[in-house]
């Protein structure tokens, strides 16, 4: 790969990218692993310390923003104890726009991870997947609006968690292109008939799987040009875990191994992937070379224990390991 990420990392600082989707607050409880219980043949775990980071379509703006990109981030809280922990998350942030709404009919959607001895042994979920009411709807669709005109890009985060109702995702997908702002999208299986005709389409082998499957579209990497055709997307970017990635575009398709050193933690890593595909993107890069620059990304945040979002200097650190660039 010819190029400079130091040259190239100089034009993120002038890109603004406006992030809409499901935001989650990632919590991790620290435990040591004390006995097992006489109650049941399961560990007591002694708590020694609590975090709490954004996570979600938070953590792809965290992303952003650790890679020096202007970010816009829109989305619904619950009006709660976990949406004020949420908020304080991005407390001394700078280049965040913080444009999240509290609802008083929807807790905040919240996964709690157990650390145990610096192994992840449970995880816990409290949300809800109902559709957002009307009324946030529209204060939704305002947010958007009054954010949108002077974004390089948008990116759709679905995580299934009722904020991107159909009618939403047309309306932004409709709006942007009627600027001439791409659209990027990770997808969740239930709306992905409505996001065709976006710039980018990037679901992982799961969610293809689960796409693909009522389909005659055949088996990879054949069945890939069928799907981005059927799609309508510019590109379509399959993340496969350790497999790599599986990329598509302009009638071409492109397999990219994995670069992760090491694995510890892989959480998080799509909202990096798509993260970075996308800042390079709108730097005027071509597919191959952002989704290139997006897995050494990914493989360099797997190395951490949690989600943890790139840095400009983790991924110039990656790309010089296995580049050799200064």
């Amino acid at each position: 790969m010819d190029l400079d990420i130091n040259t190239i990392s100089k034009e993120y600082s002038e890109k603004n990218i406006l992030v809409i989707g499901d935001i989650i607050l990632d919590a991790y409880i620290y435990c040591k692993i004390d006995r097992i219980s006489q109650e049941a043949p399961v560990p007591i775990v002694a708590i020694n310390d609590k975090e709490f980071k954004p996570g979600g379509a938070a953590n792809v703006a965290l992303n952003l923003n650790g890679l020096g990109v202007n970010v816009t981030l829109i989305g619904i809280s619950g009006k709660d104890i976990d949406s004020q922990n949420l908020m304080n998350c991005f407390t001394g942030i700078d280049g965040i726009n913080n444009q999240i709404i509290e609802c008083v009919d929807r807790p905040t959607s919240i996964k709690t991870r157990i650390i145990a001895d610096g192994r992840q042994i449970a995880r816990l979920d409290s949300e809800t997947t109902e559709k957002i009411s009307n009324q946030n709807l529209t204060k939704v669709i305002e947010r958007f609006e009054e954010n949108c005109n002077d974004v390089d890009g948008v990116i759709i985060e679905d995580y299934n968690k009722g904020l991107l109702t159909k009618e939403l995702i047309e309306f932004i997908i409709k709006y942007a292109k009627d600027k001439s702002i791409p659209v990027y999208v990770d997808p969740k299986y239930d709306n992905y008939e409505s996001y065709k005709g976006v710039r980018l389409f990037k679901p992982n082998l799961k969610e293809y799987n689960a796409i693909v499957r009522g389909e005659d579209f055949g088996g990879l990497p054949e069945s890939g040009f069928a799907f981005k055709k059927y799609m309508n997307s510019e590109i379509l970017l399959l993340t496969l875990g350790s497999d790599g990635m599986s990329l598509y575009y302009d009638g071409k398709h492109d397999s990219i191994s994995t670069r992760a050193r090491k694995v510890y933690d892989v959480s998080g890593a799509g909202d990096t992937v798509i993260a970075t595909f996308v800042i390079n993107d709108v730097c005027g890069l071509d597919p191959i070379d952002s989704s290139l620059i997006s897995n050494l990304a990914a493989g360099r945040v797997c190395e951490e224990i949690g989600v943890f979002p790139i840095t400009i200097e983790s991924l110039k650190e990656i790309f010089s390991h296995h580049y050799n660039k200064d």
